[in-house]
């Protein structure tokens, strides 16, 4: 009987049946002996589910009636599964044999790991960091998300500047090990956000709990991306800047909201703006359909969870000044380049 912790490796599934033939094969051949690997179909309209029962018939399917989205869909999926550790895993990923071992090796060395990633590469070019997570997400002070790897839409080439174990802000949903216990505790992902950024939202959370979330770059994942929203799309534009707002409201104490929401809606517009001379006329429509949607939200008084809320400068992974600052004017491209990470 083996006394490894157990592991399910669940991948959320909506009409993907393209990825789940090409990406499927290399979950399965993971080297971990205490593994299930499991689909959750998400109201898919294709033969996804027939196709799993023809060809994969040892992954167990879950079956949502509908498709609820990536933060419902997972917390839906989740409640029918028994592990000590979930994998949230994109249905556009391949993983290397020994992905898993190394991250559950580091989290069973301390408790408060709450949450790790893998280094995340591009499946098309395996020599660049992948957008959604590099090796390792951060925060900056206004609430703007980005990589060890990969700022705004900079990606870096891999040279293994980033290669080292650390303490991050945030675990990129792409490929996600978080403690069961800590994850059902918390009532995981908030299902308001429906997809985009309520990873970050979590770990916030689940930072704001005291536990802690790394980056375990000696696992390595290569993540094709844009599957299901590609780049641009005005309701990925939307949900973005709808849940980074949402986000900050929830997490941020008082006196920091008082200023930060202000300014990022300021910048949002100016964003709307700029937007226009390039002919993106639904990008301005859909960040002002955000703030509508936000602040709808706030007057609706879905707060989120009561968890003590902790000035963003005592929390690791944050960095103190603008990304937008360093990268649009001081045209500083790489994390290198903006975060001193020996401060």
């Amino acid at each position: 009987m083996t006394s490894l912790p157990s592991v399910a490796v669940v991948i959320l599934n909506w009409n993907g049946q393209s990825y789940l033939k090409k990406f499927l094969p290399s979950v399965l051949a993971s080297d971990y002996e205490n593994l299930k690997i499991i689909v959750a179909d998400n109201g898919s309209t294709d033969d996804s589910i027939f196709f799993l029962q023809q060809y994969f018939p040892s992954v167990k399917v879950l079956i949502n009636e509908d498709n609820e989205g990536f933060a419902k869909g997972y917390n839906t999926a989740l409640k029918s599964v028994t592990a000590d550790y979930y994998v949230i895993l994109n249905s556009d990923v391949a993983v290397e044999k020994n992905w898993i071992a190394p991250i559950i090796l580091l989290m069973e060395t301390d408790e408060k790991i709450a949450a790790c990633q893998p280094k995340i590469l591009s499946y098309k070019n395996k020599k660049s960091f992948e957008y959604a997570g590099a090796s390792g997400g951060w925060i900056d002070v206004l609430g703007y998300p980005f990589n060890r790897g990969r700022v705004f839409e900079y990606c870096e080439t891999d040279e293994g500047q980033y290669n080292t174990a650390t303490e991050i802000f945030w675990a990129s949903g792409a490929a996600l090990f978080i403690r069961a216990s800590v994850f059902n505790n918390l009532g995981g992902f908030d299902e308001y956000f429906f997809a985009h950024q309520e990873e970050i939202d979590l770990c916030w959370r689940i930072k704001r709990s005291g536990y802690k979330i790394y980056v375990e770059p000696t696992s390595i994942v290569y993540h094709l991306g844009g599957g299901t929203l590609p780049m641009g799309d005005p309701k990925k534009v939307y949900l973005n800047f709808r849940n980074n707002l949402v986000m900050l409201y929830k997490n941020l104490p008082f006196f920091e909201l008082l200023w930060k929401i202000p300014l990022r809606i300021l910048l949002d517009i100016v964003a709307a703006f700029q937007s226009l001379p390039q002919g993106k006329f639904s990008t301005f429509d859909s960040i002002g359909h955000a703030h509508l949607s936000f602040f709808k939200w706030i007057f609706l008084g879905k707060r989120g969870a009561n968890i003590q809320k902790i000035r963003m400068k005592k929390l690791t992974g944050v960095y103190k000044g603008s990304i937008v600052w360093q990268f649009f004017i001081r045209k500083k491209k790489t994390f290198s380049e903006i975060v001193d990470i020996n401060k």
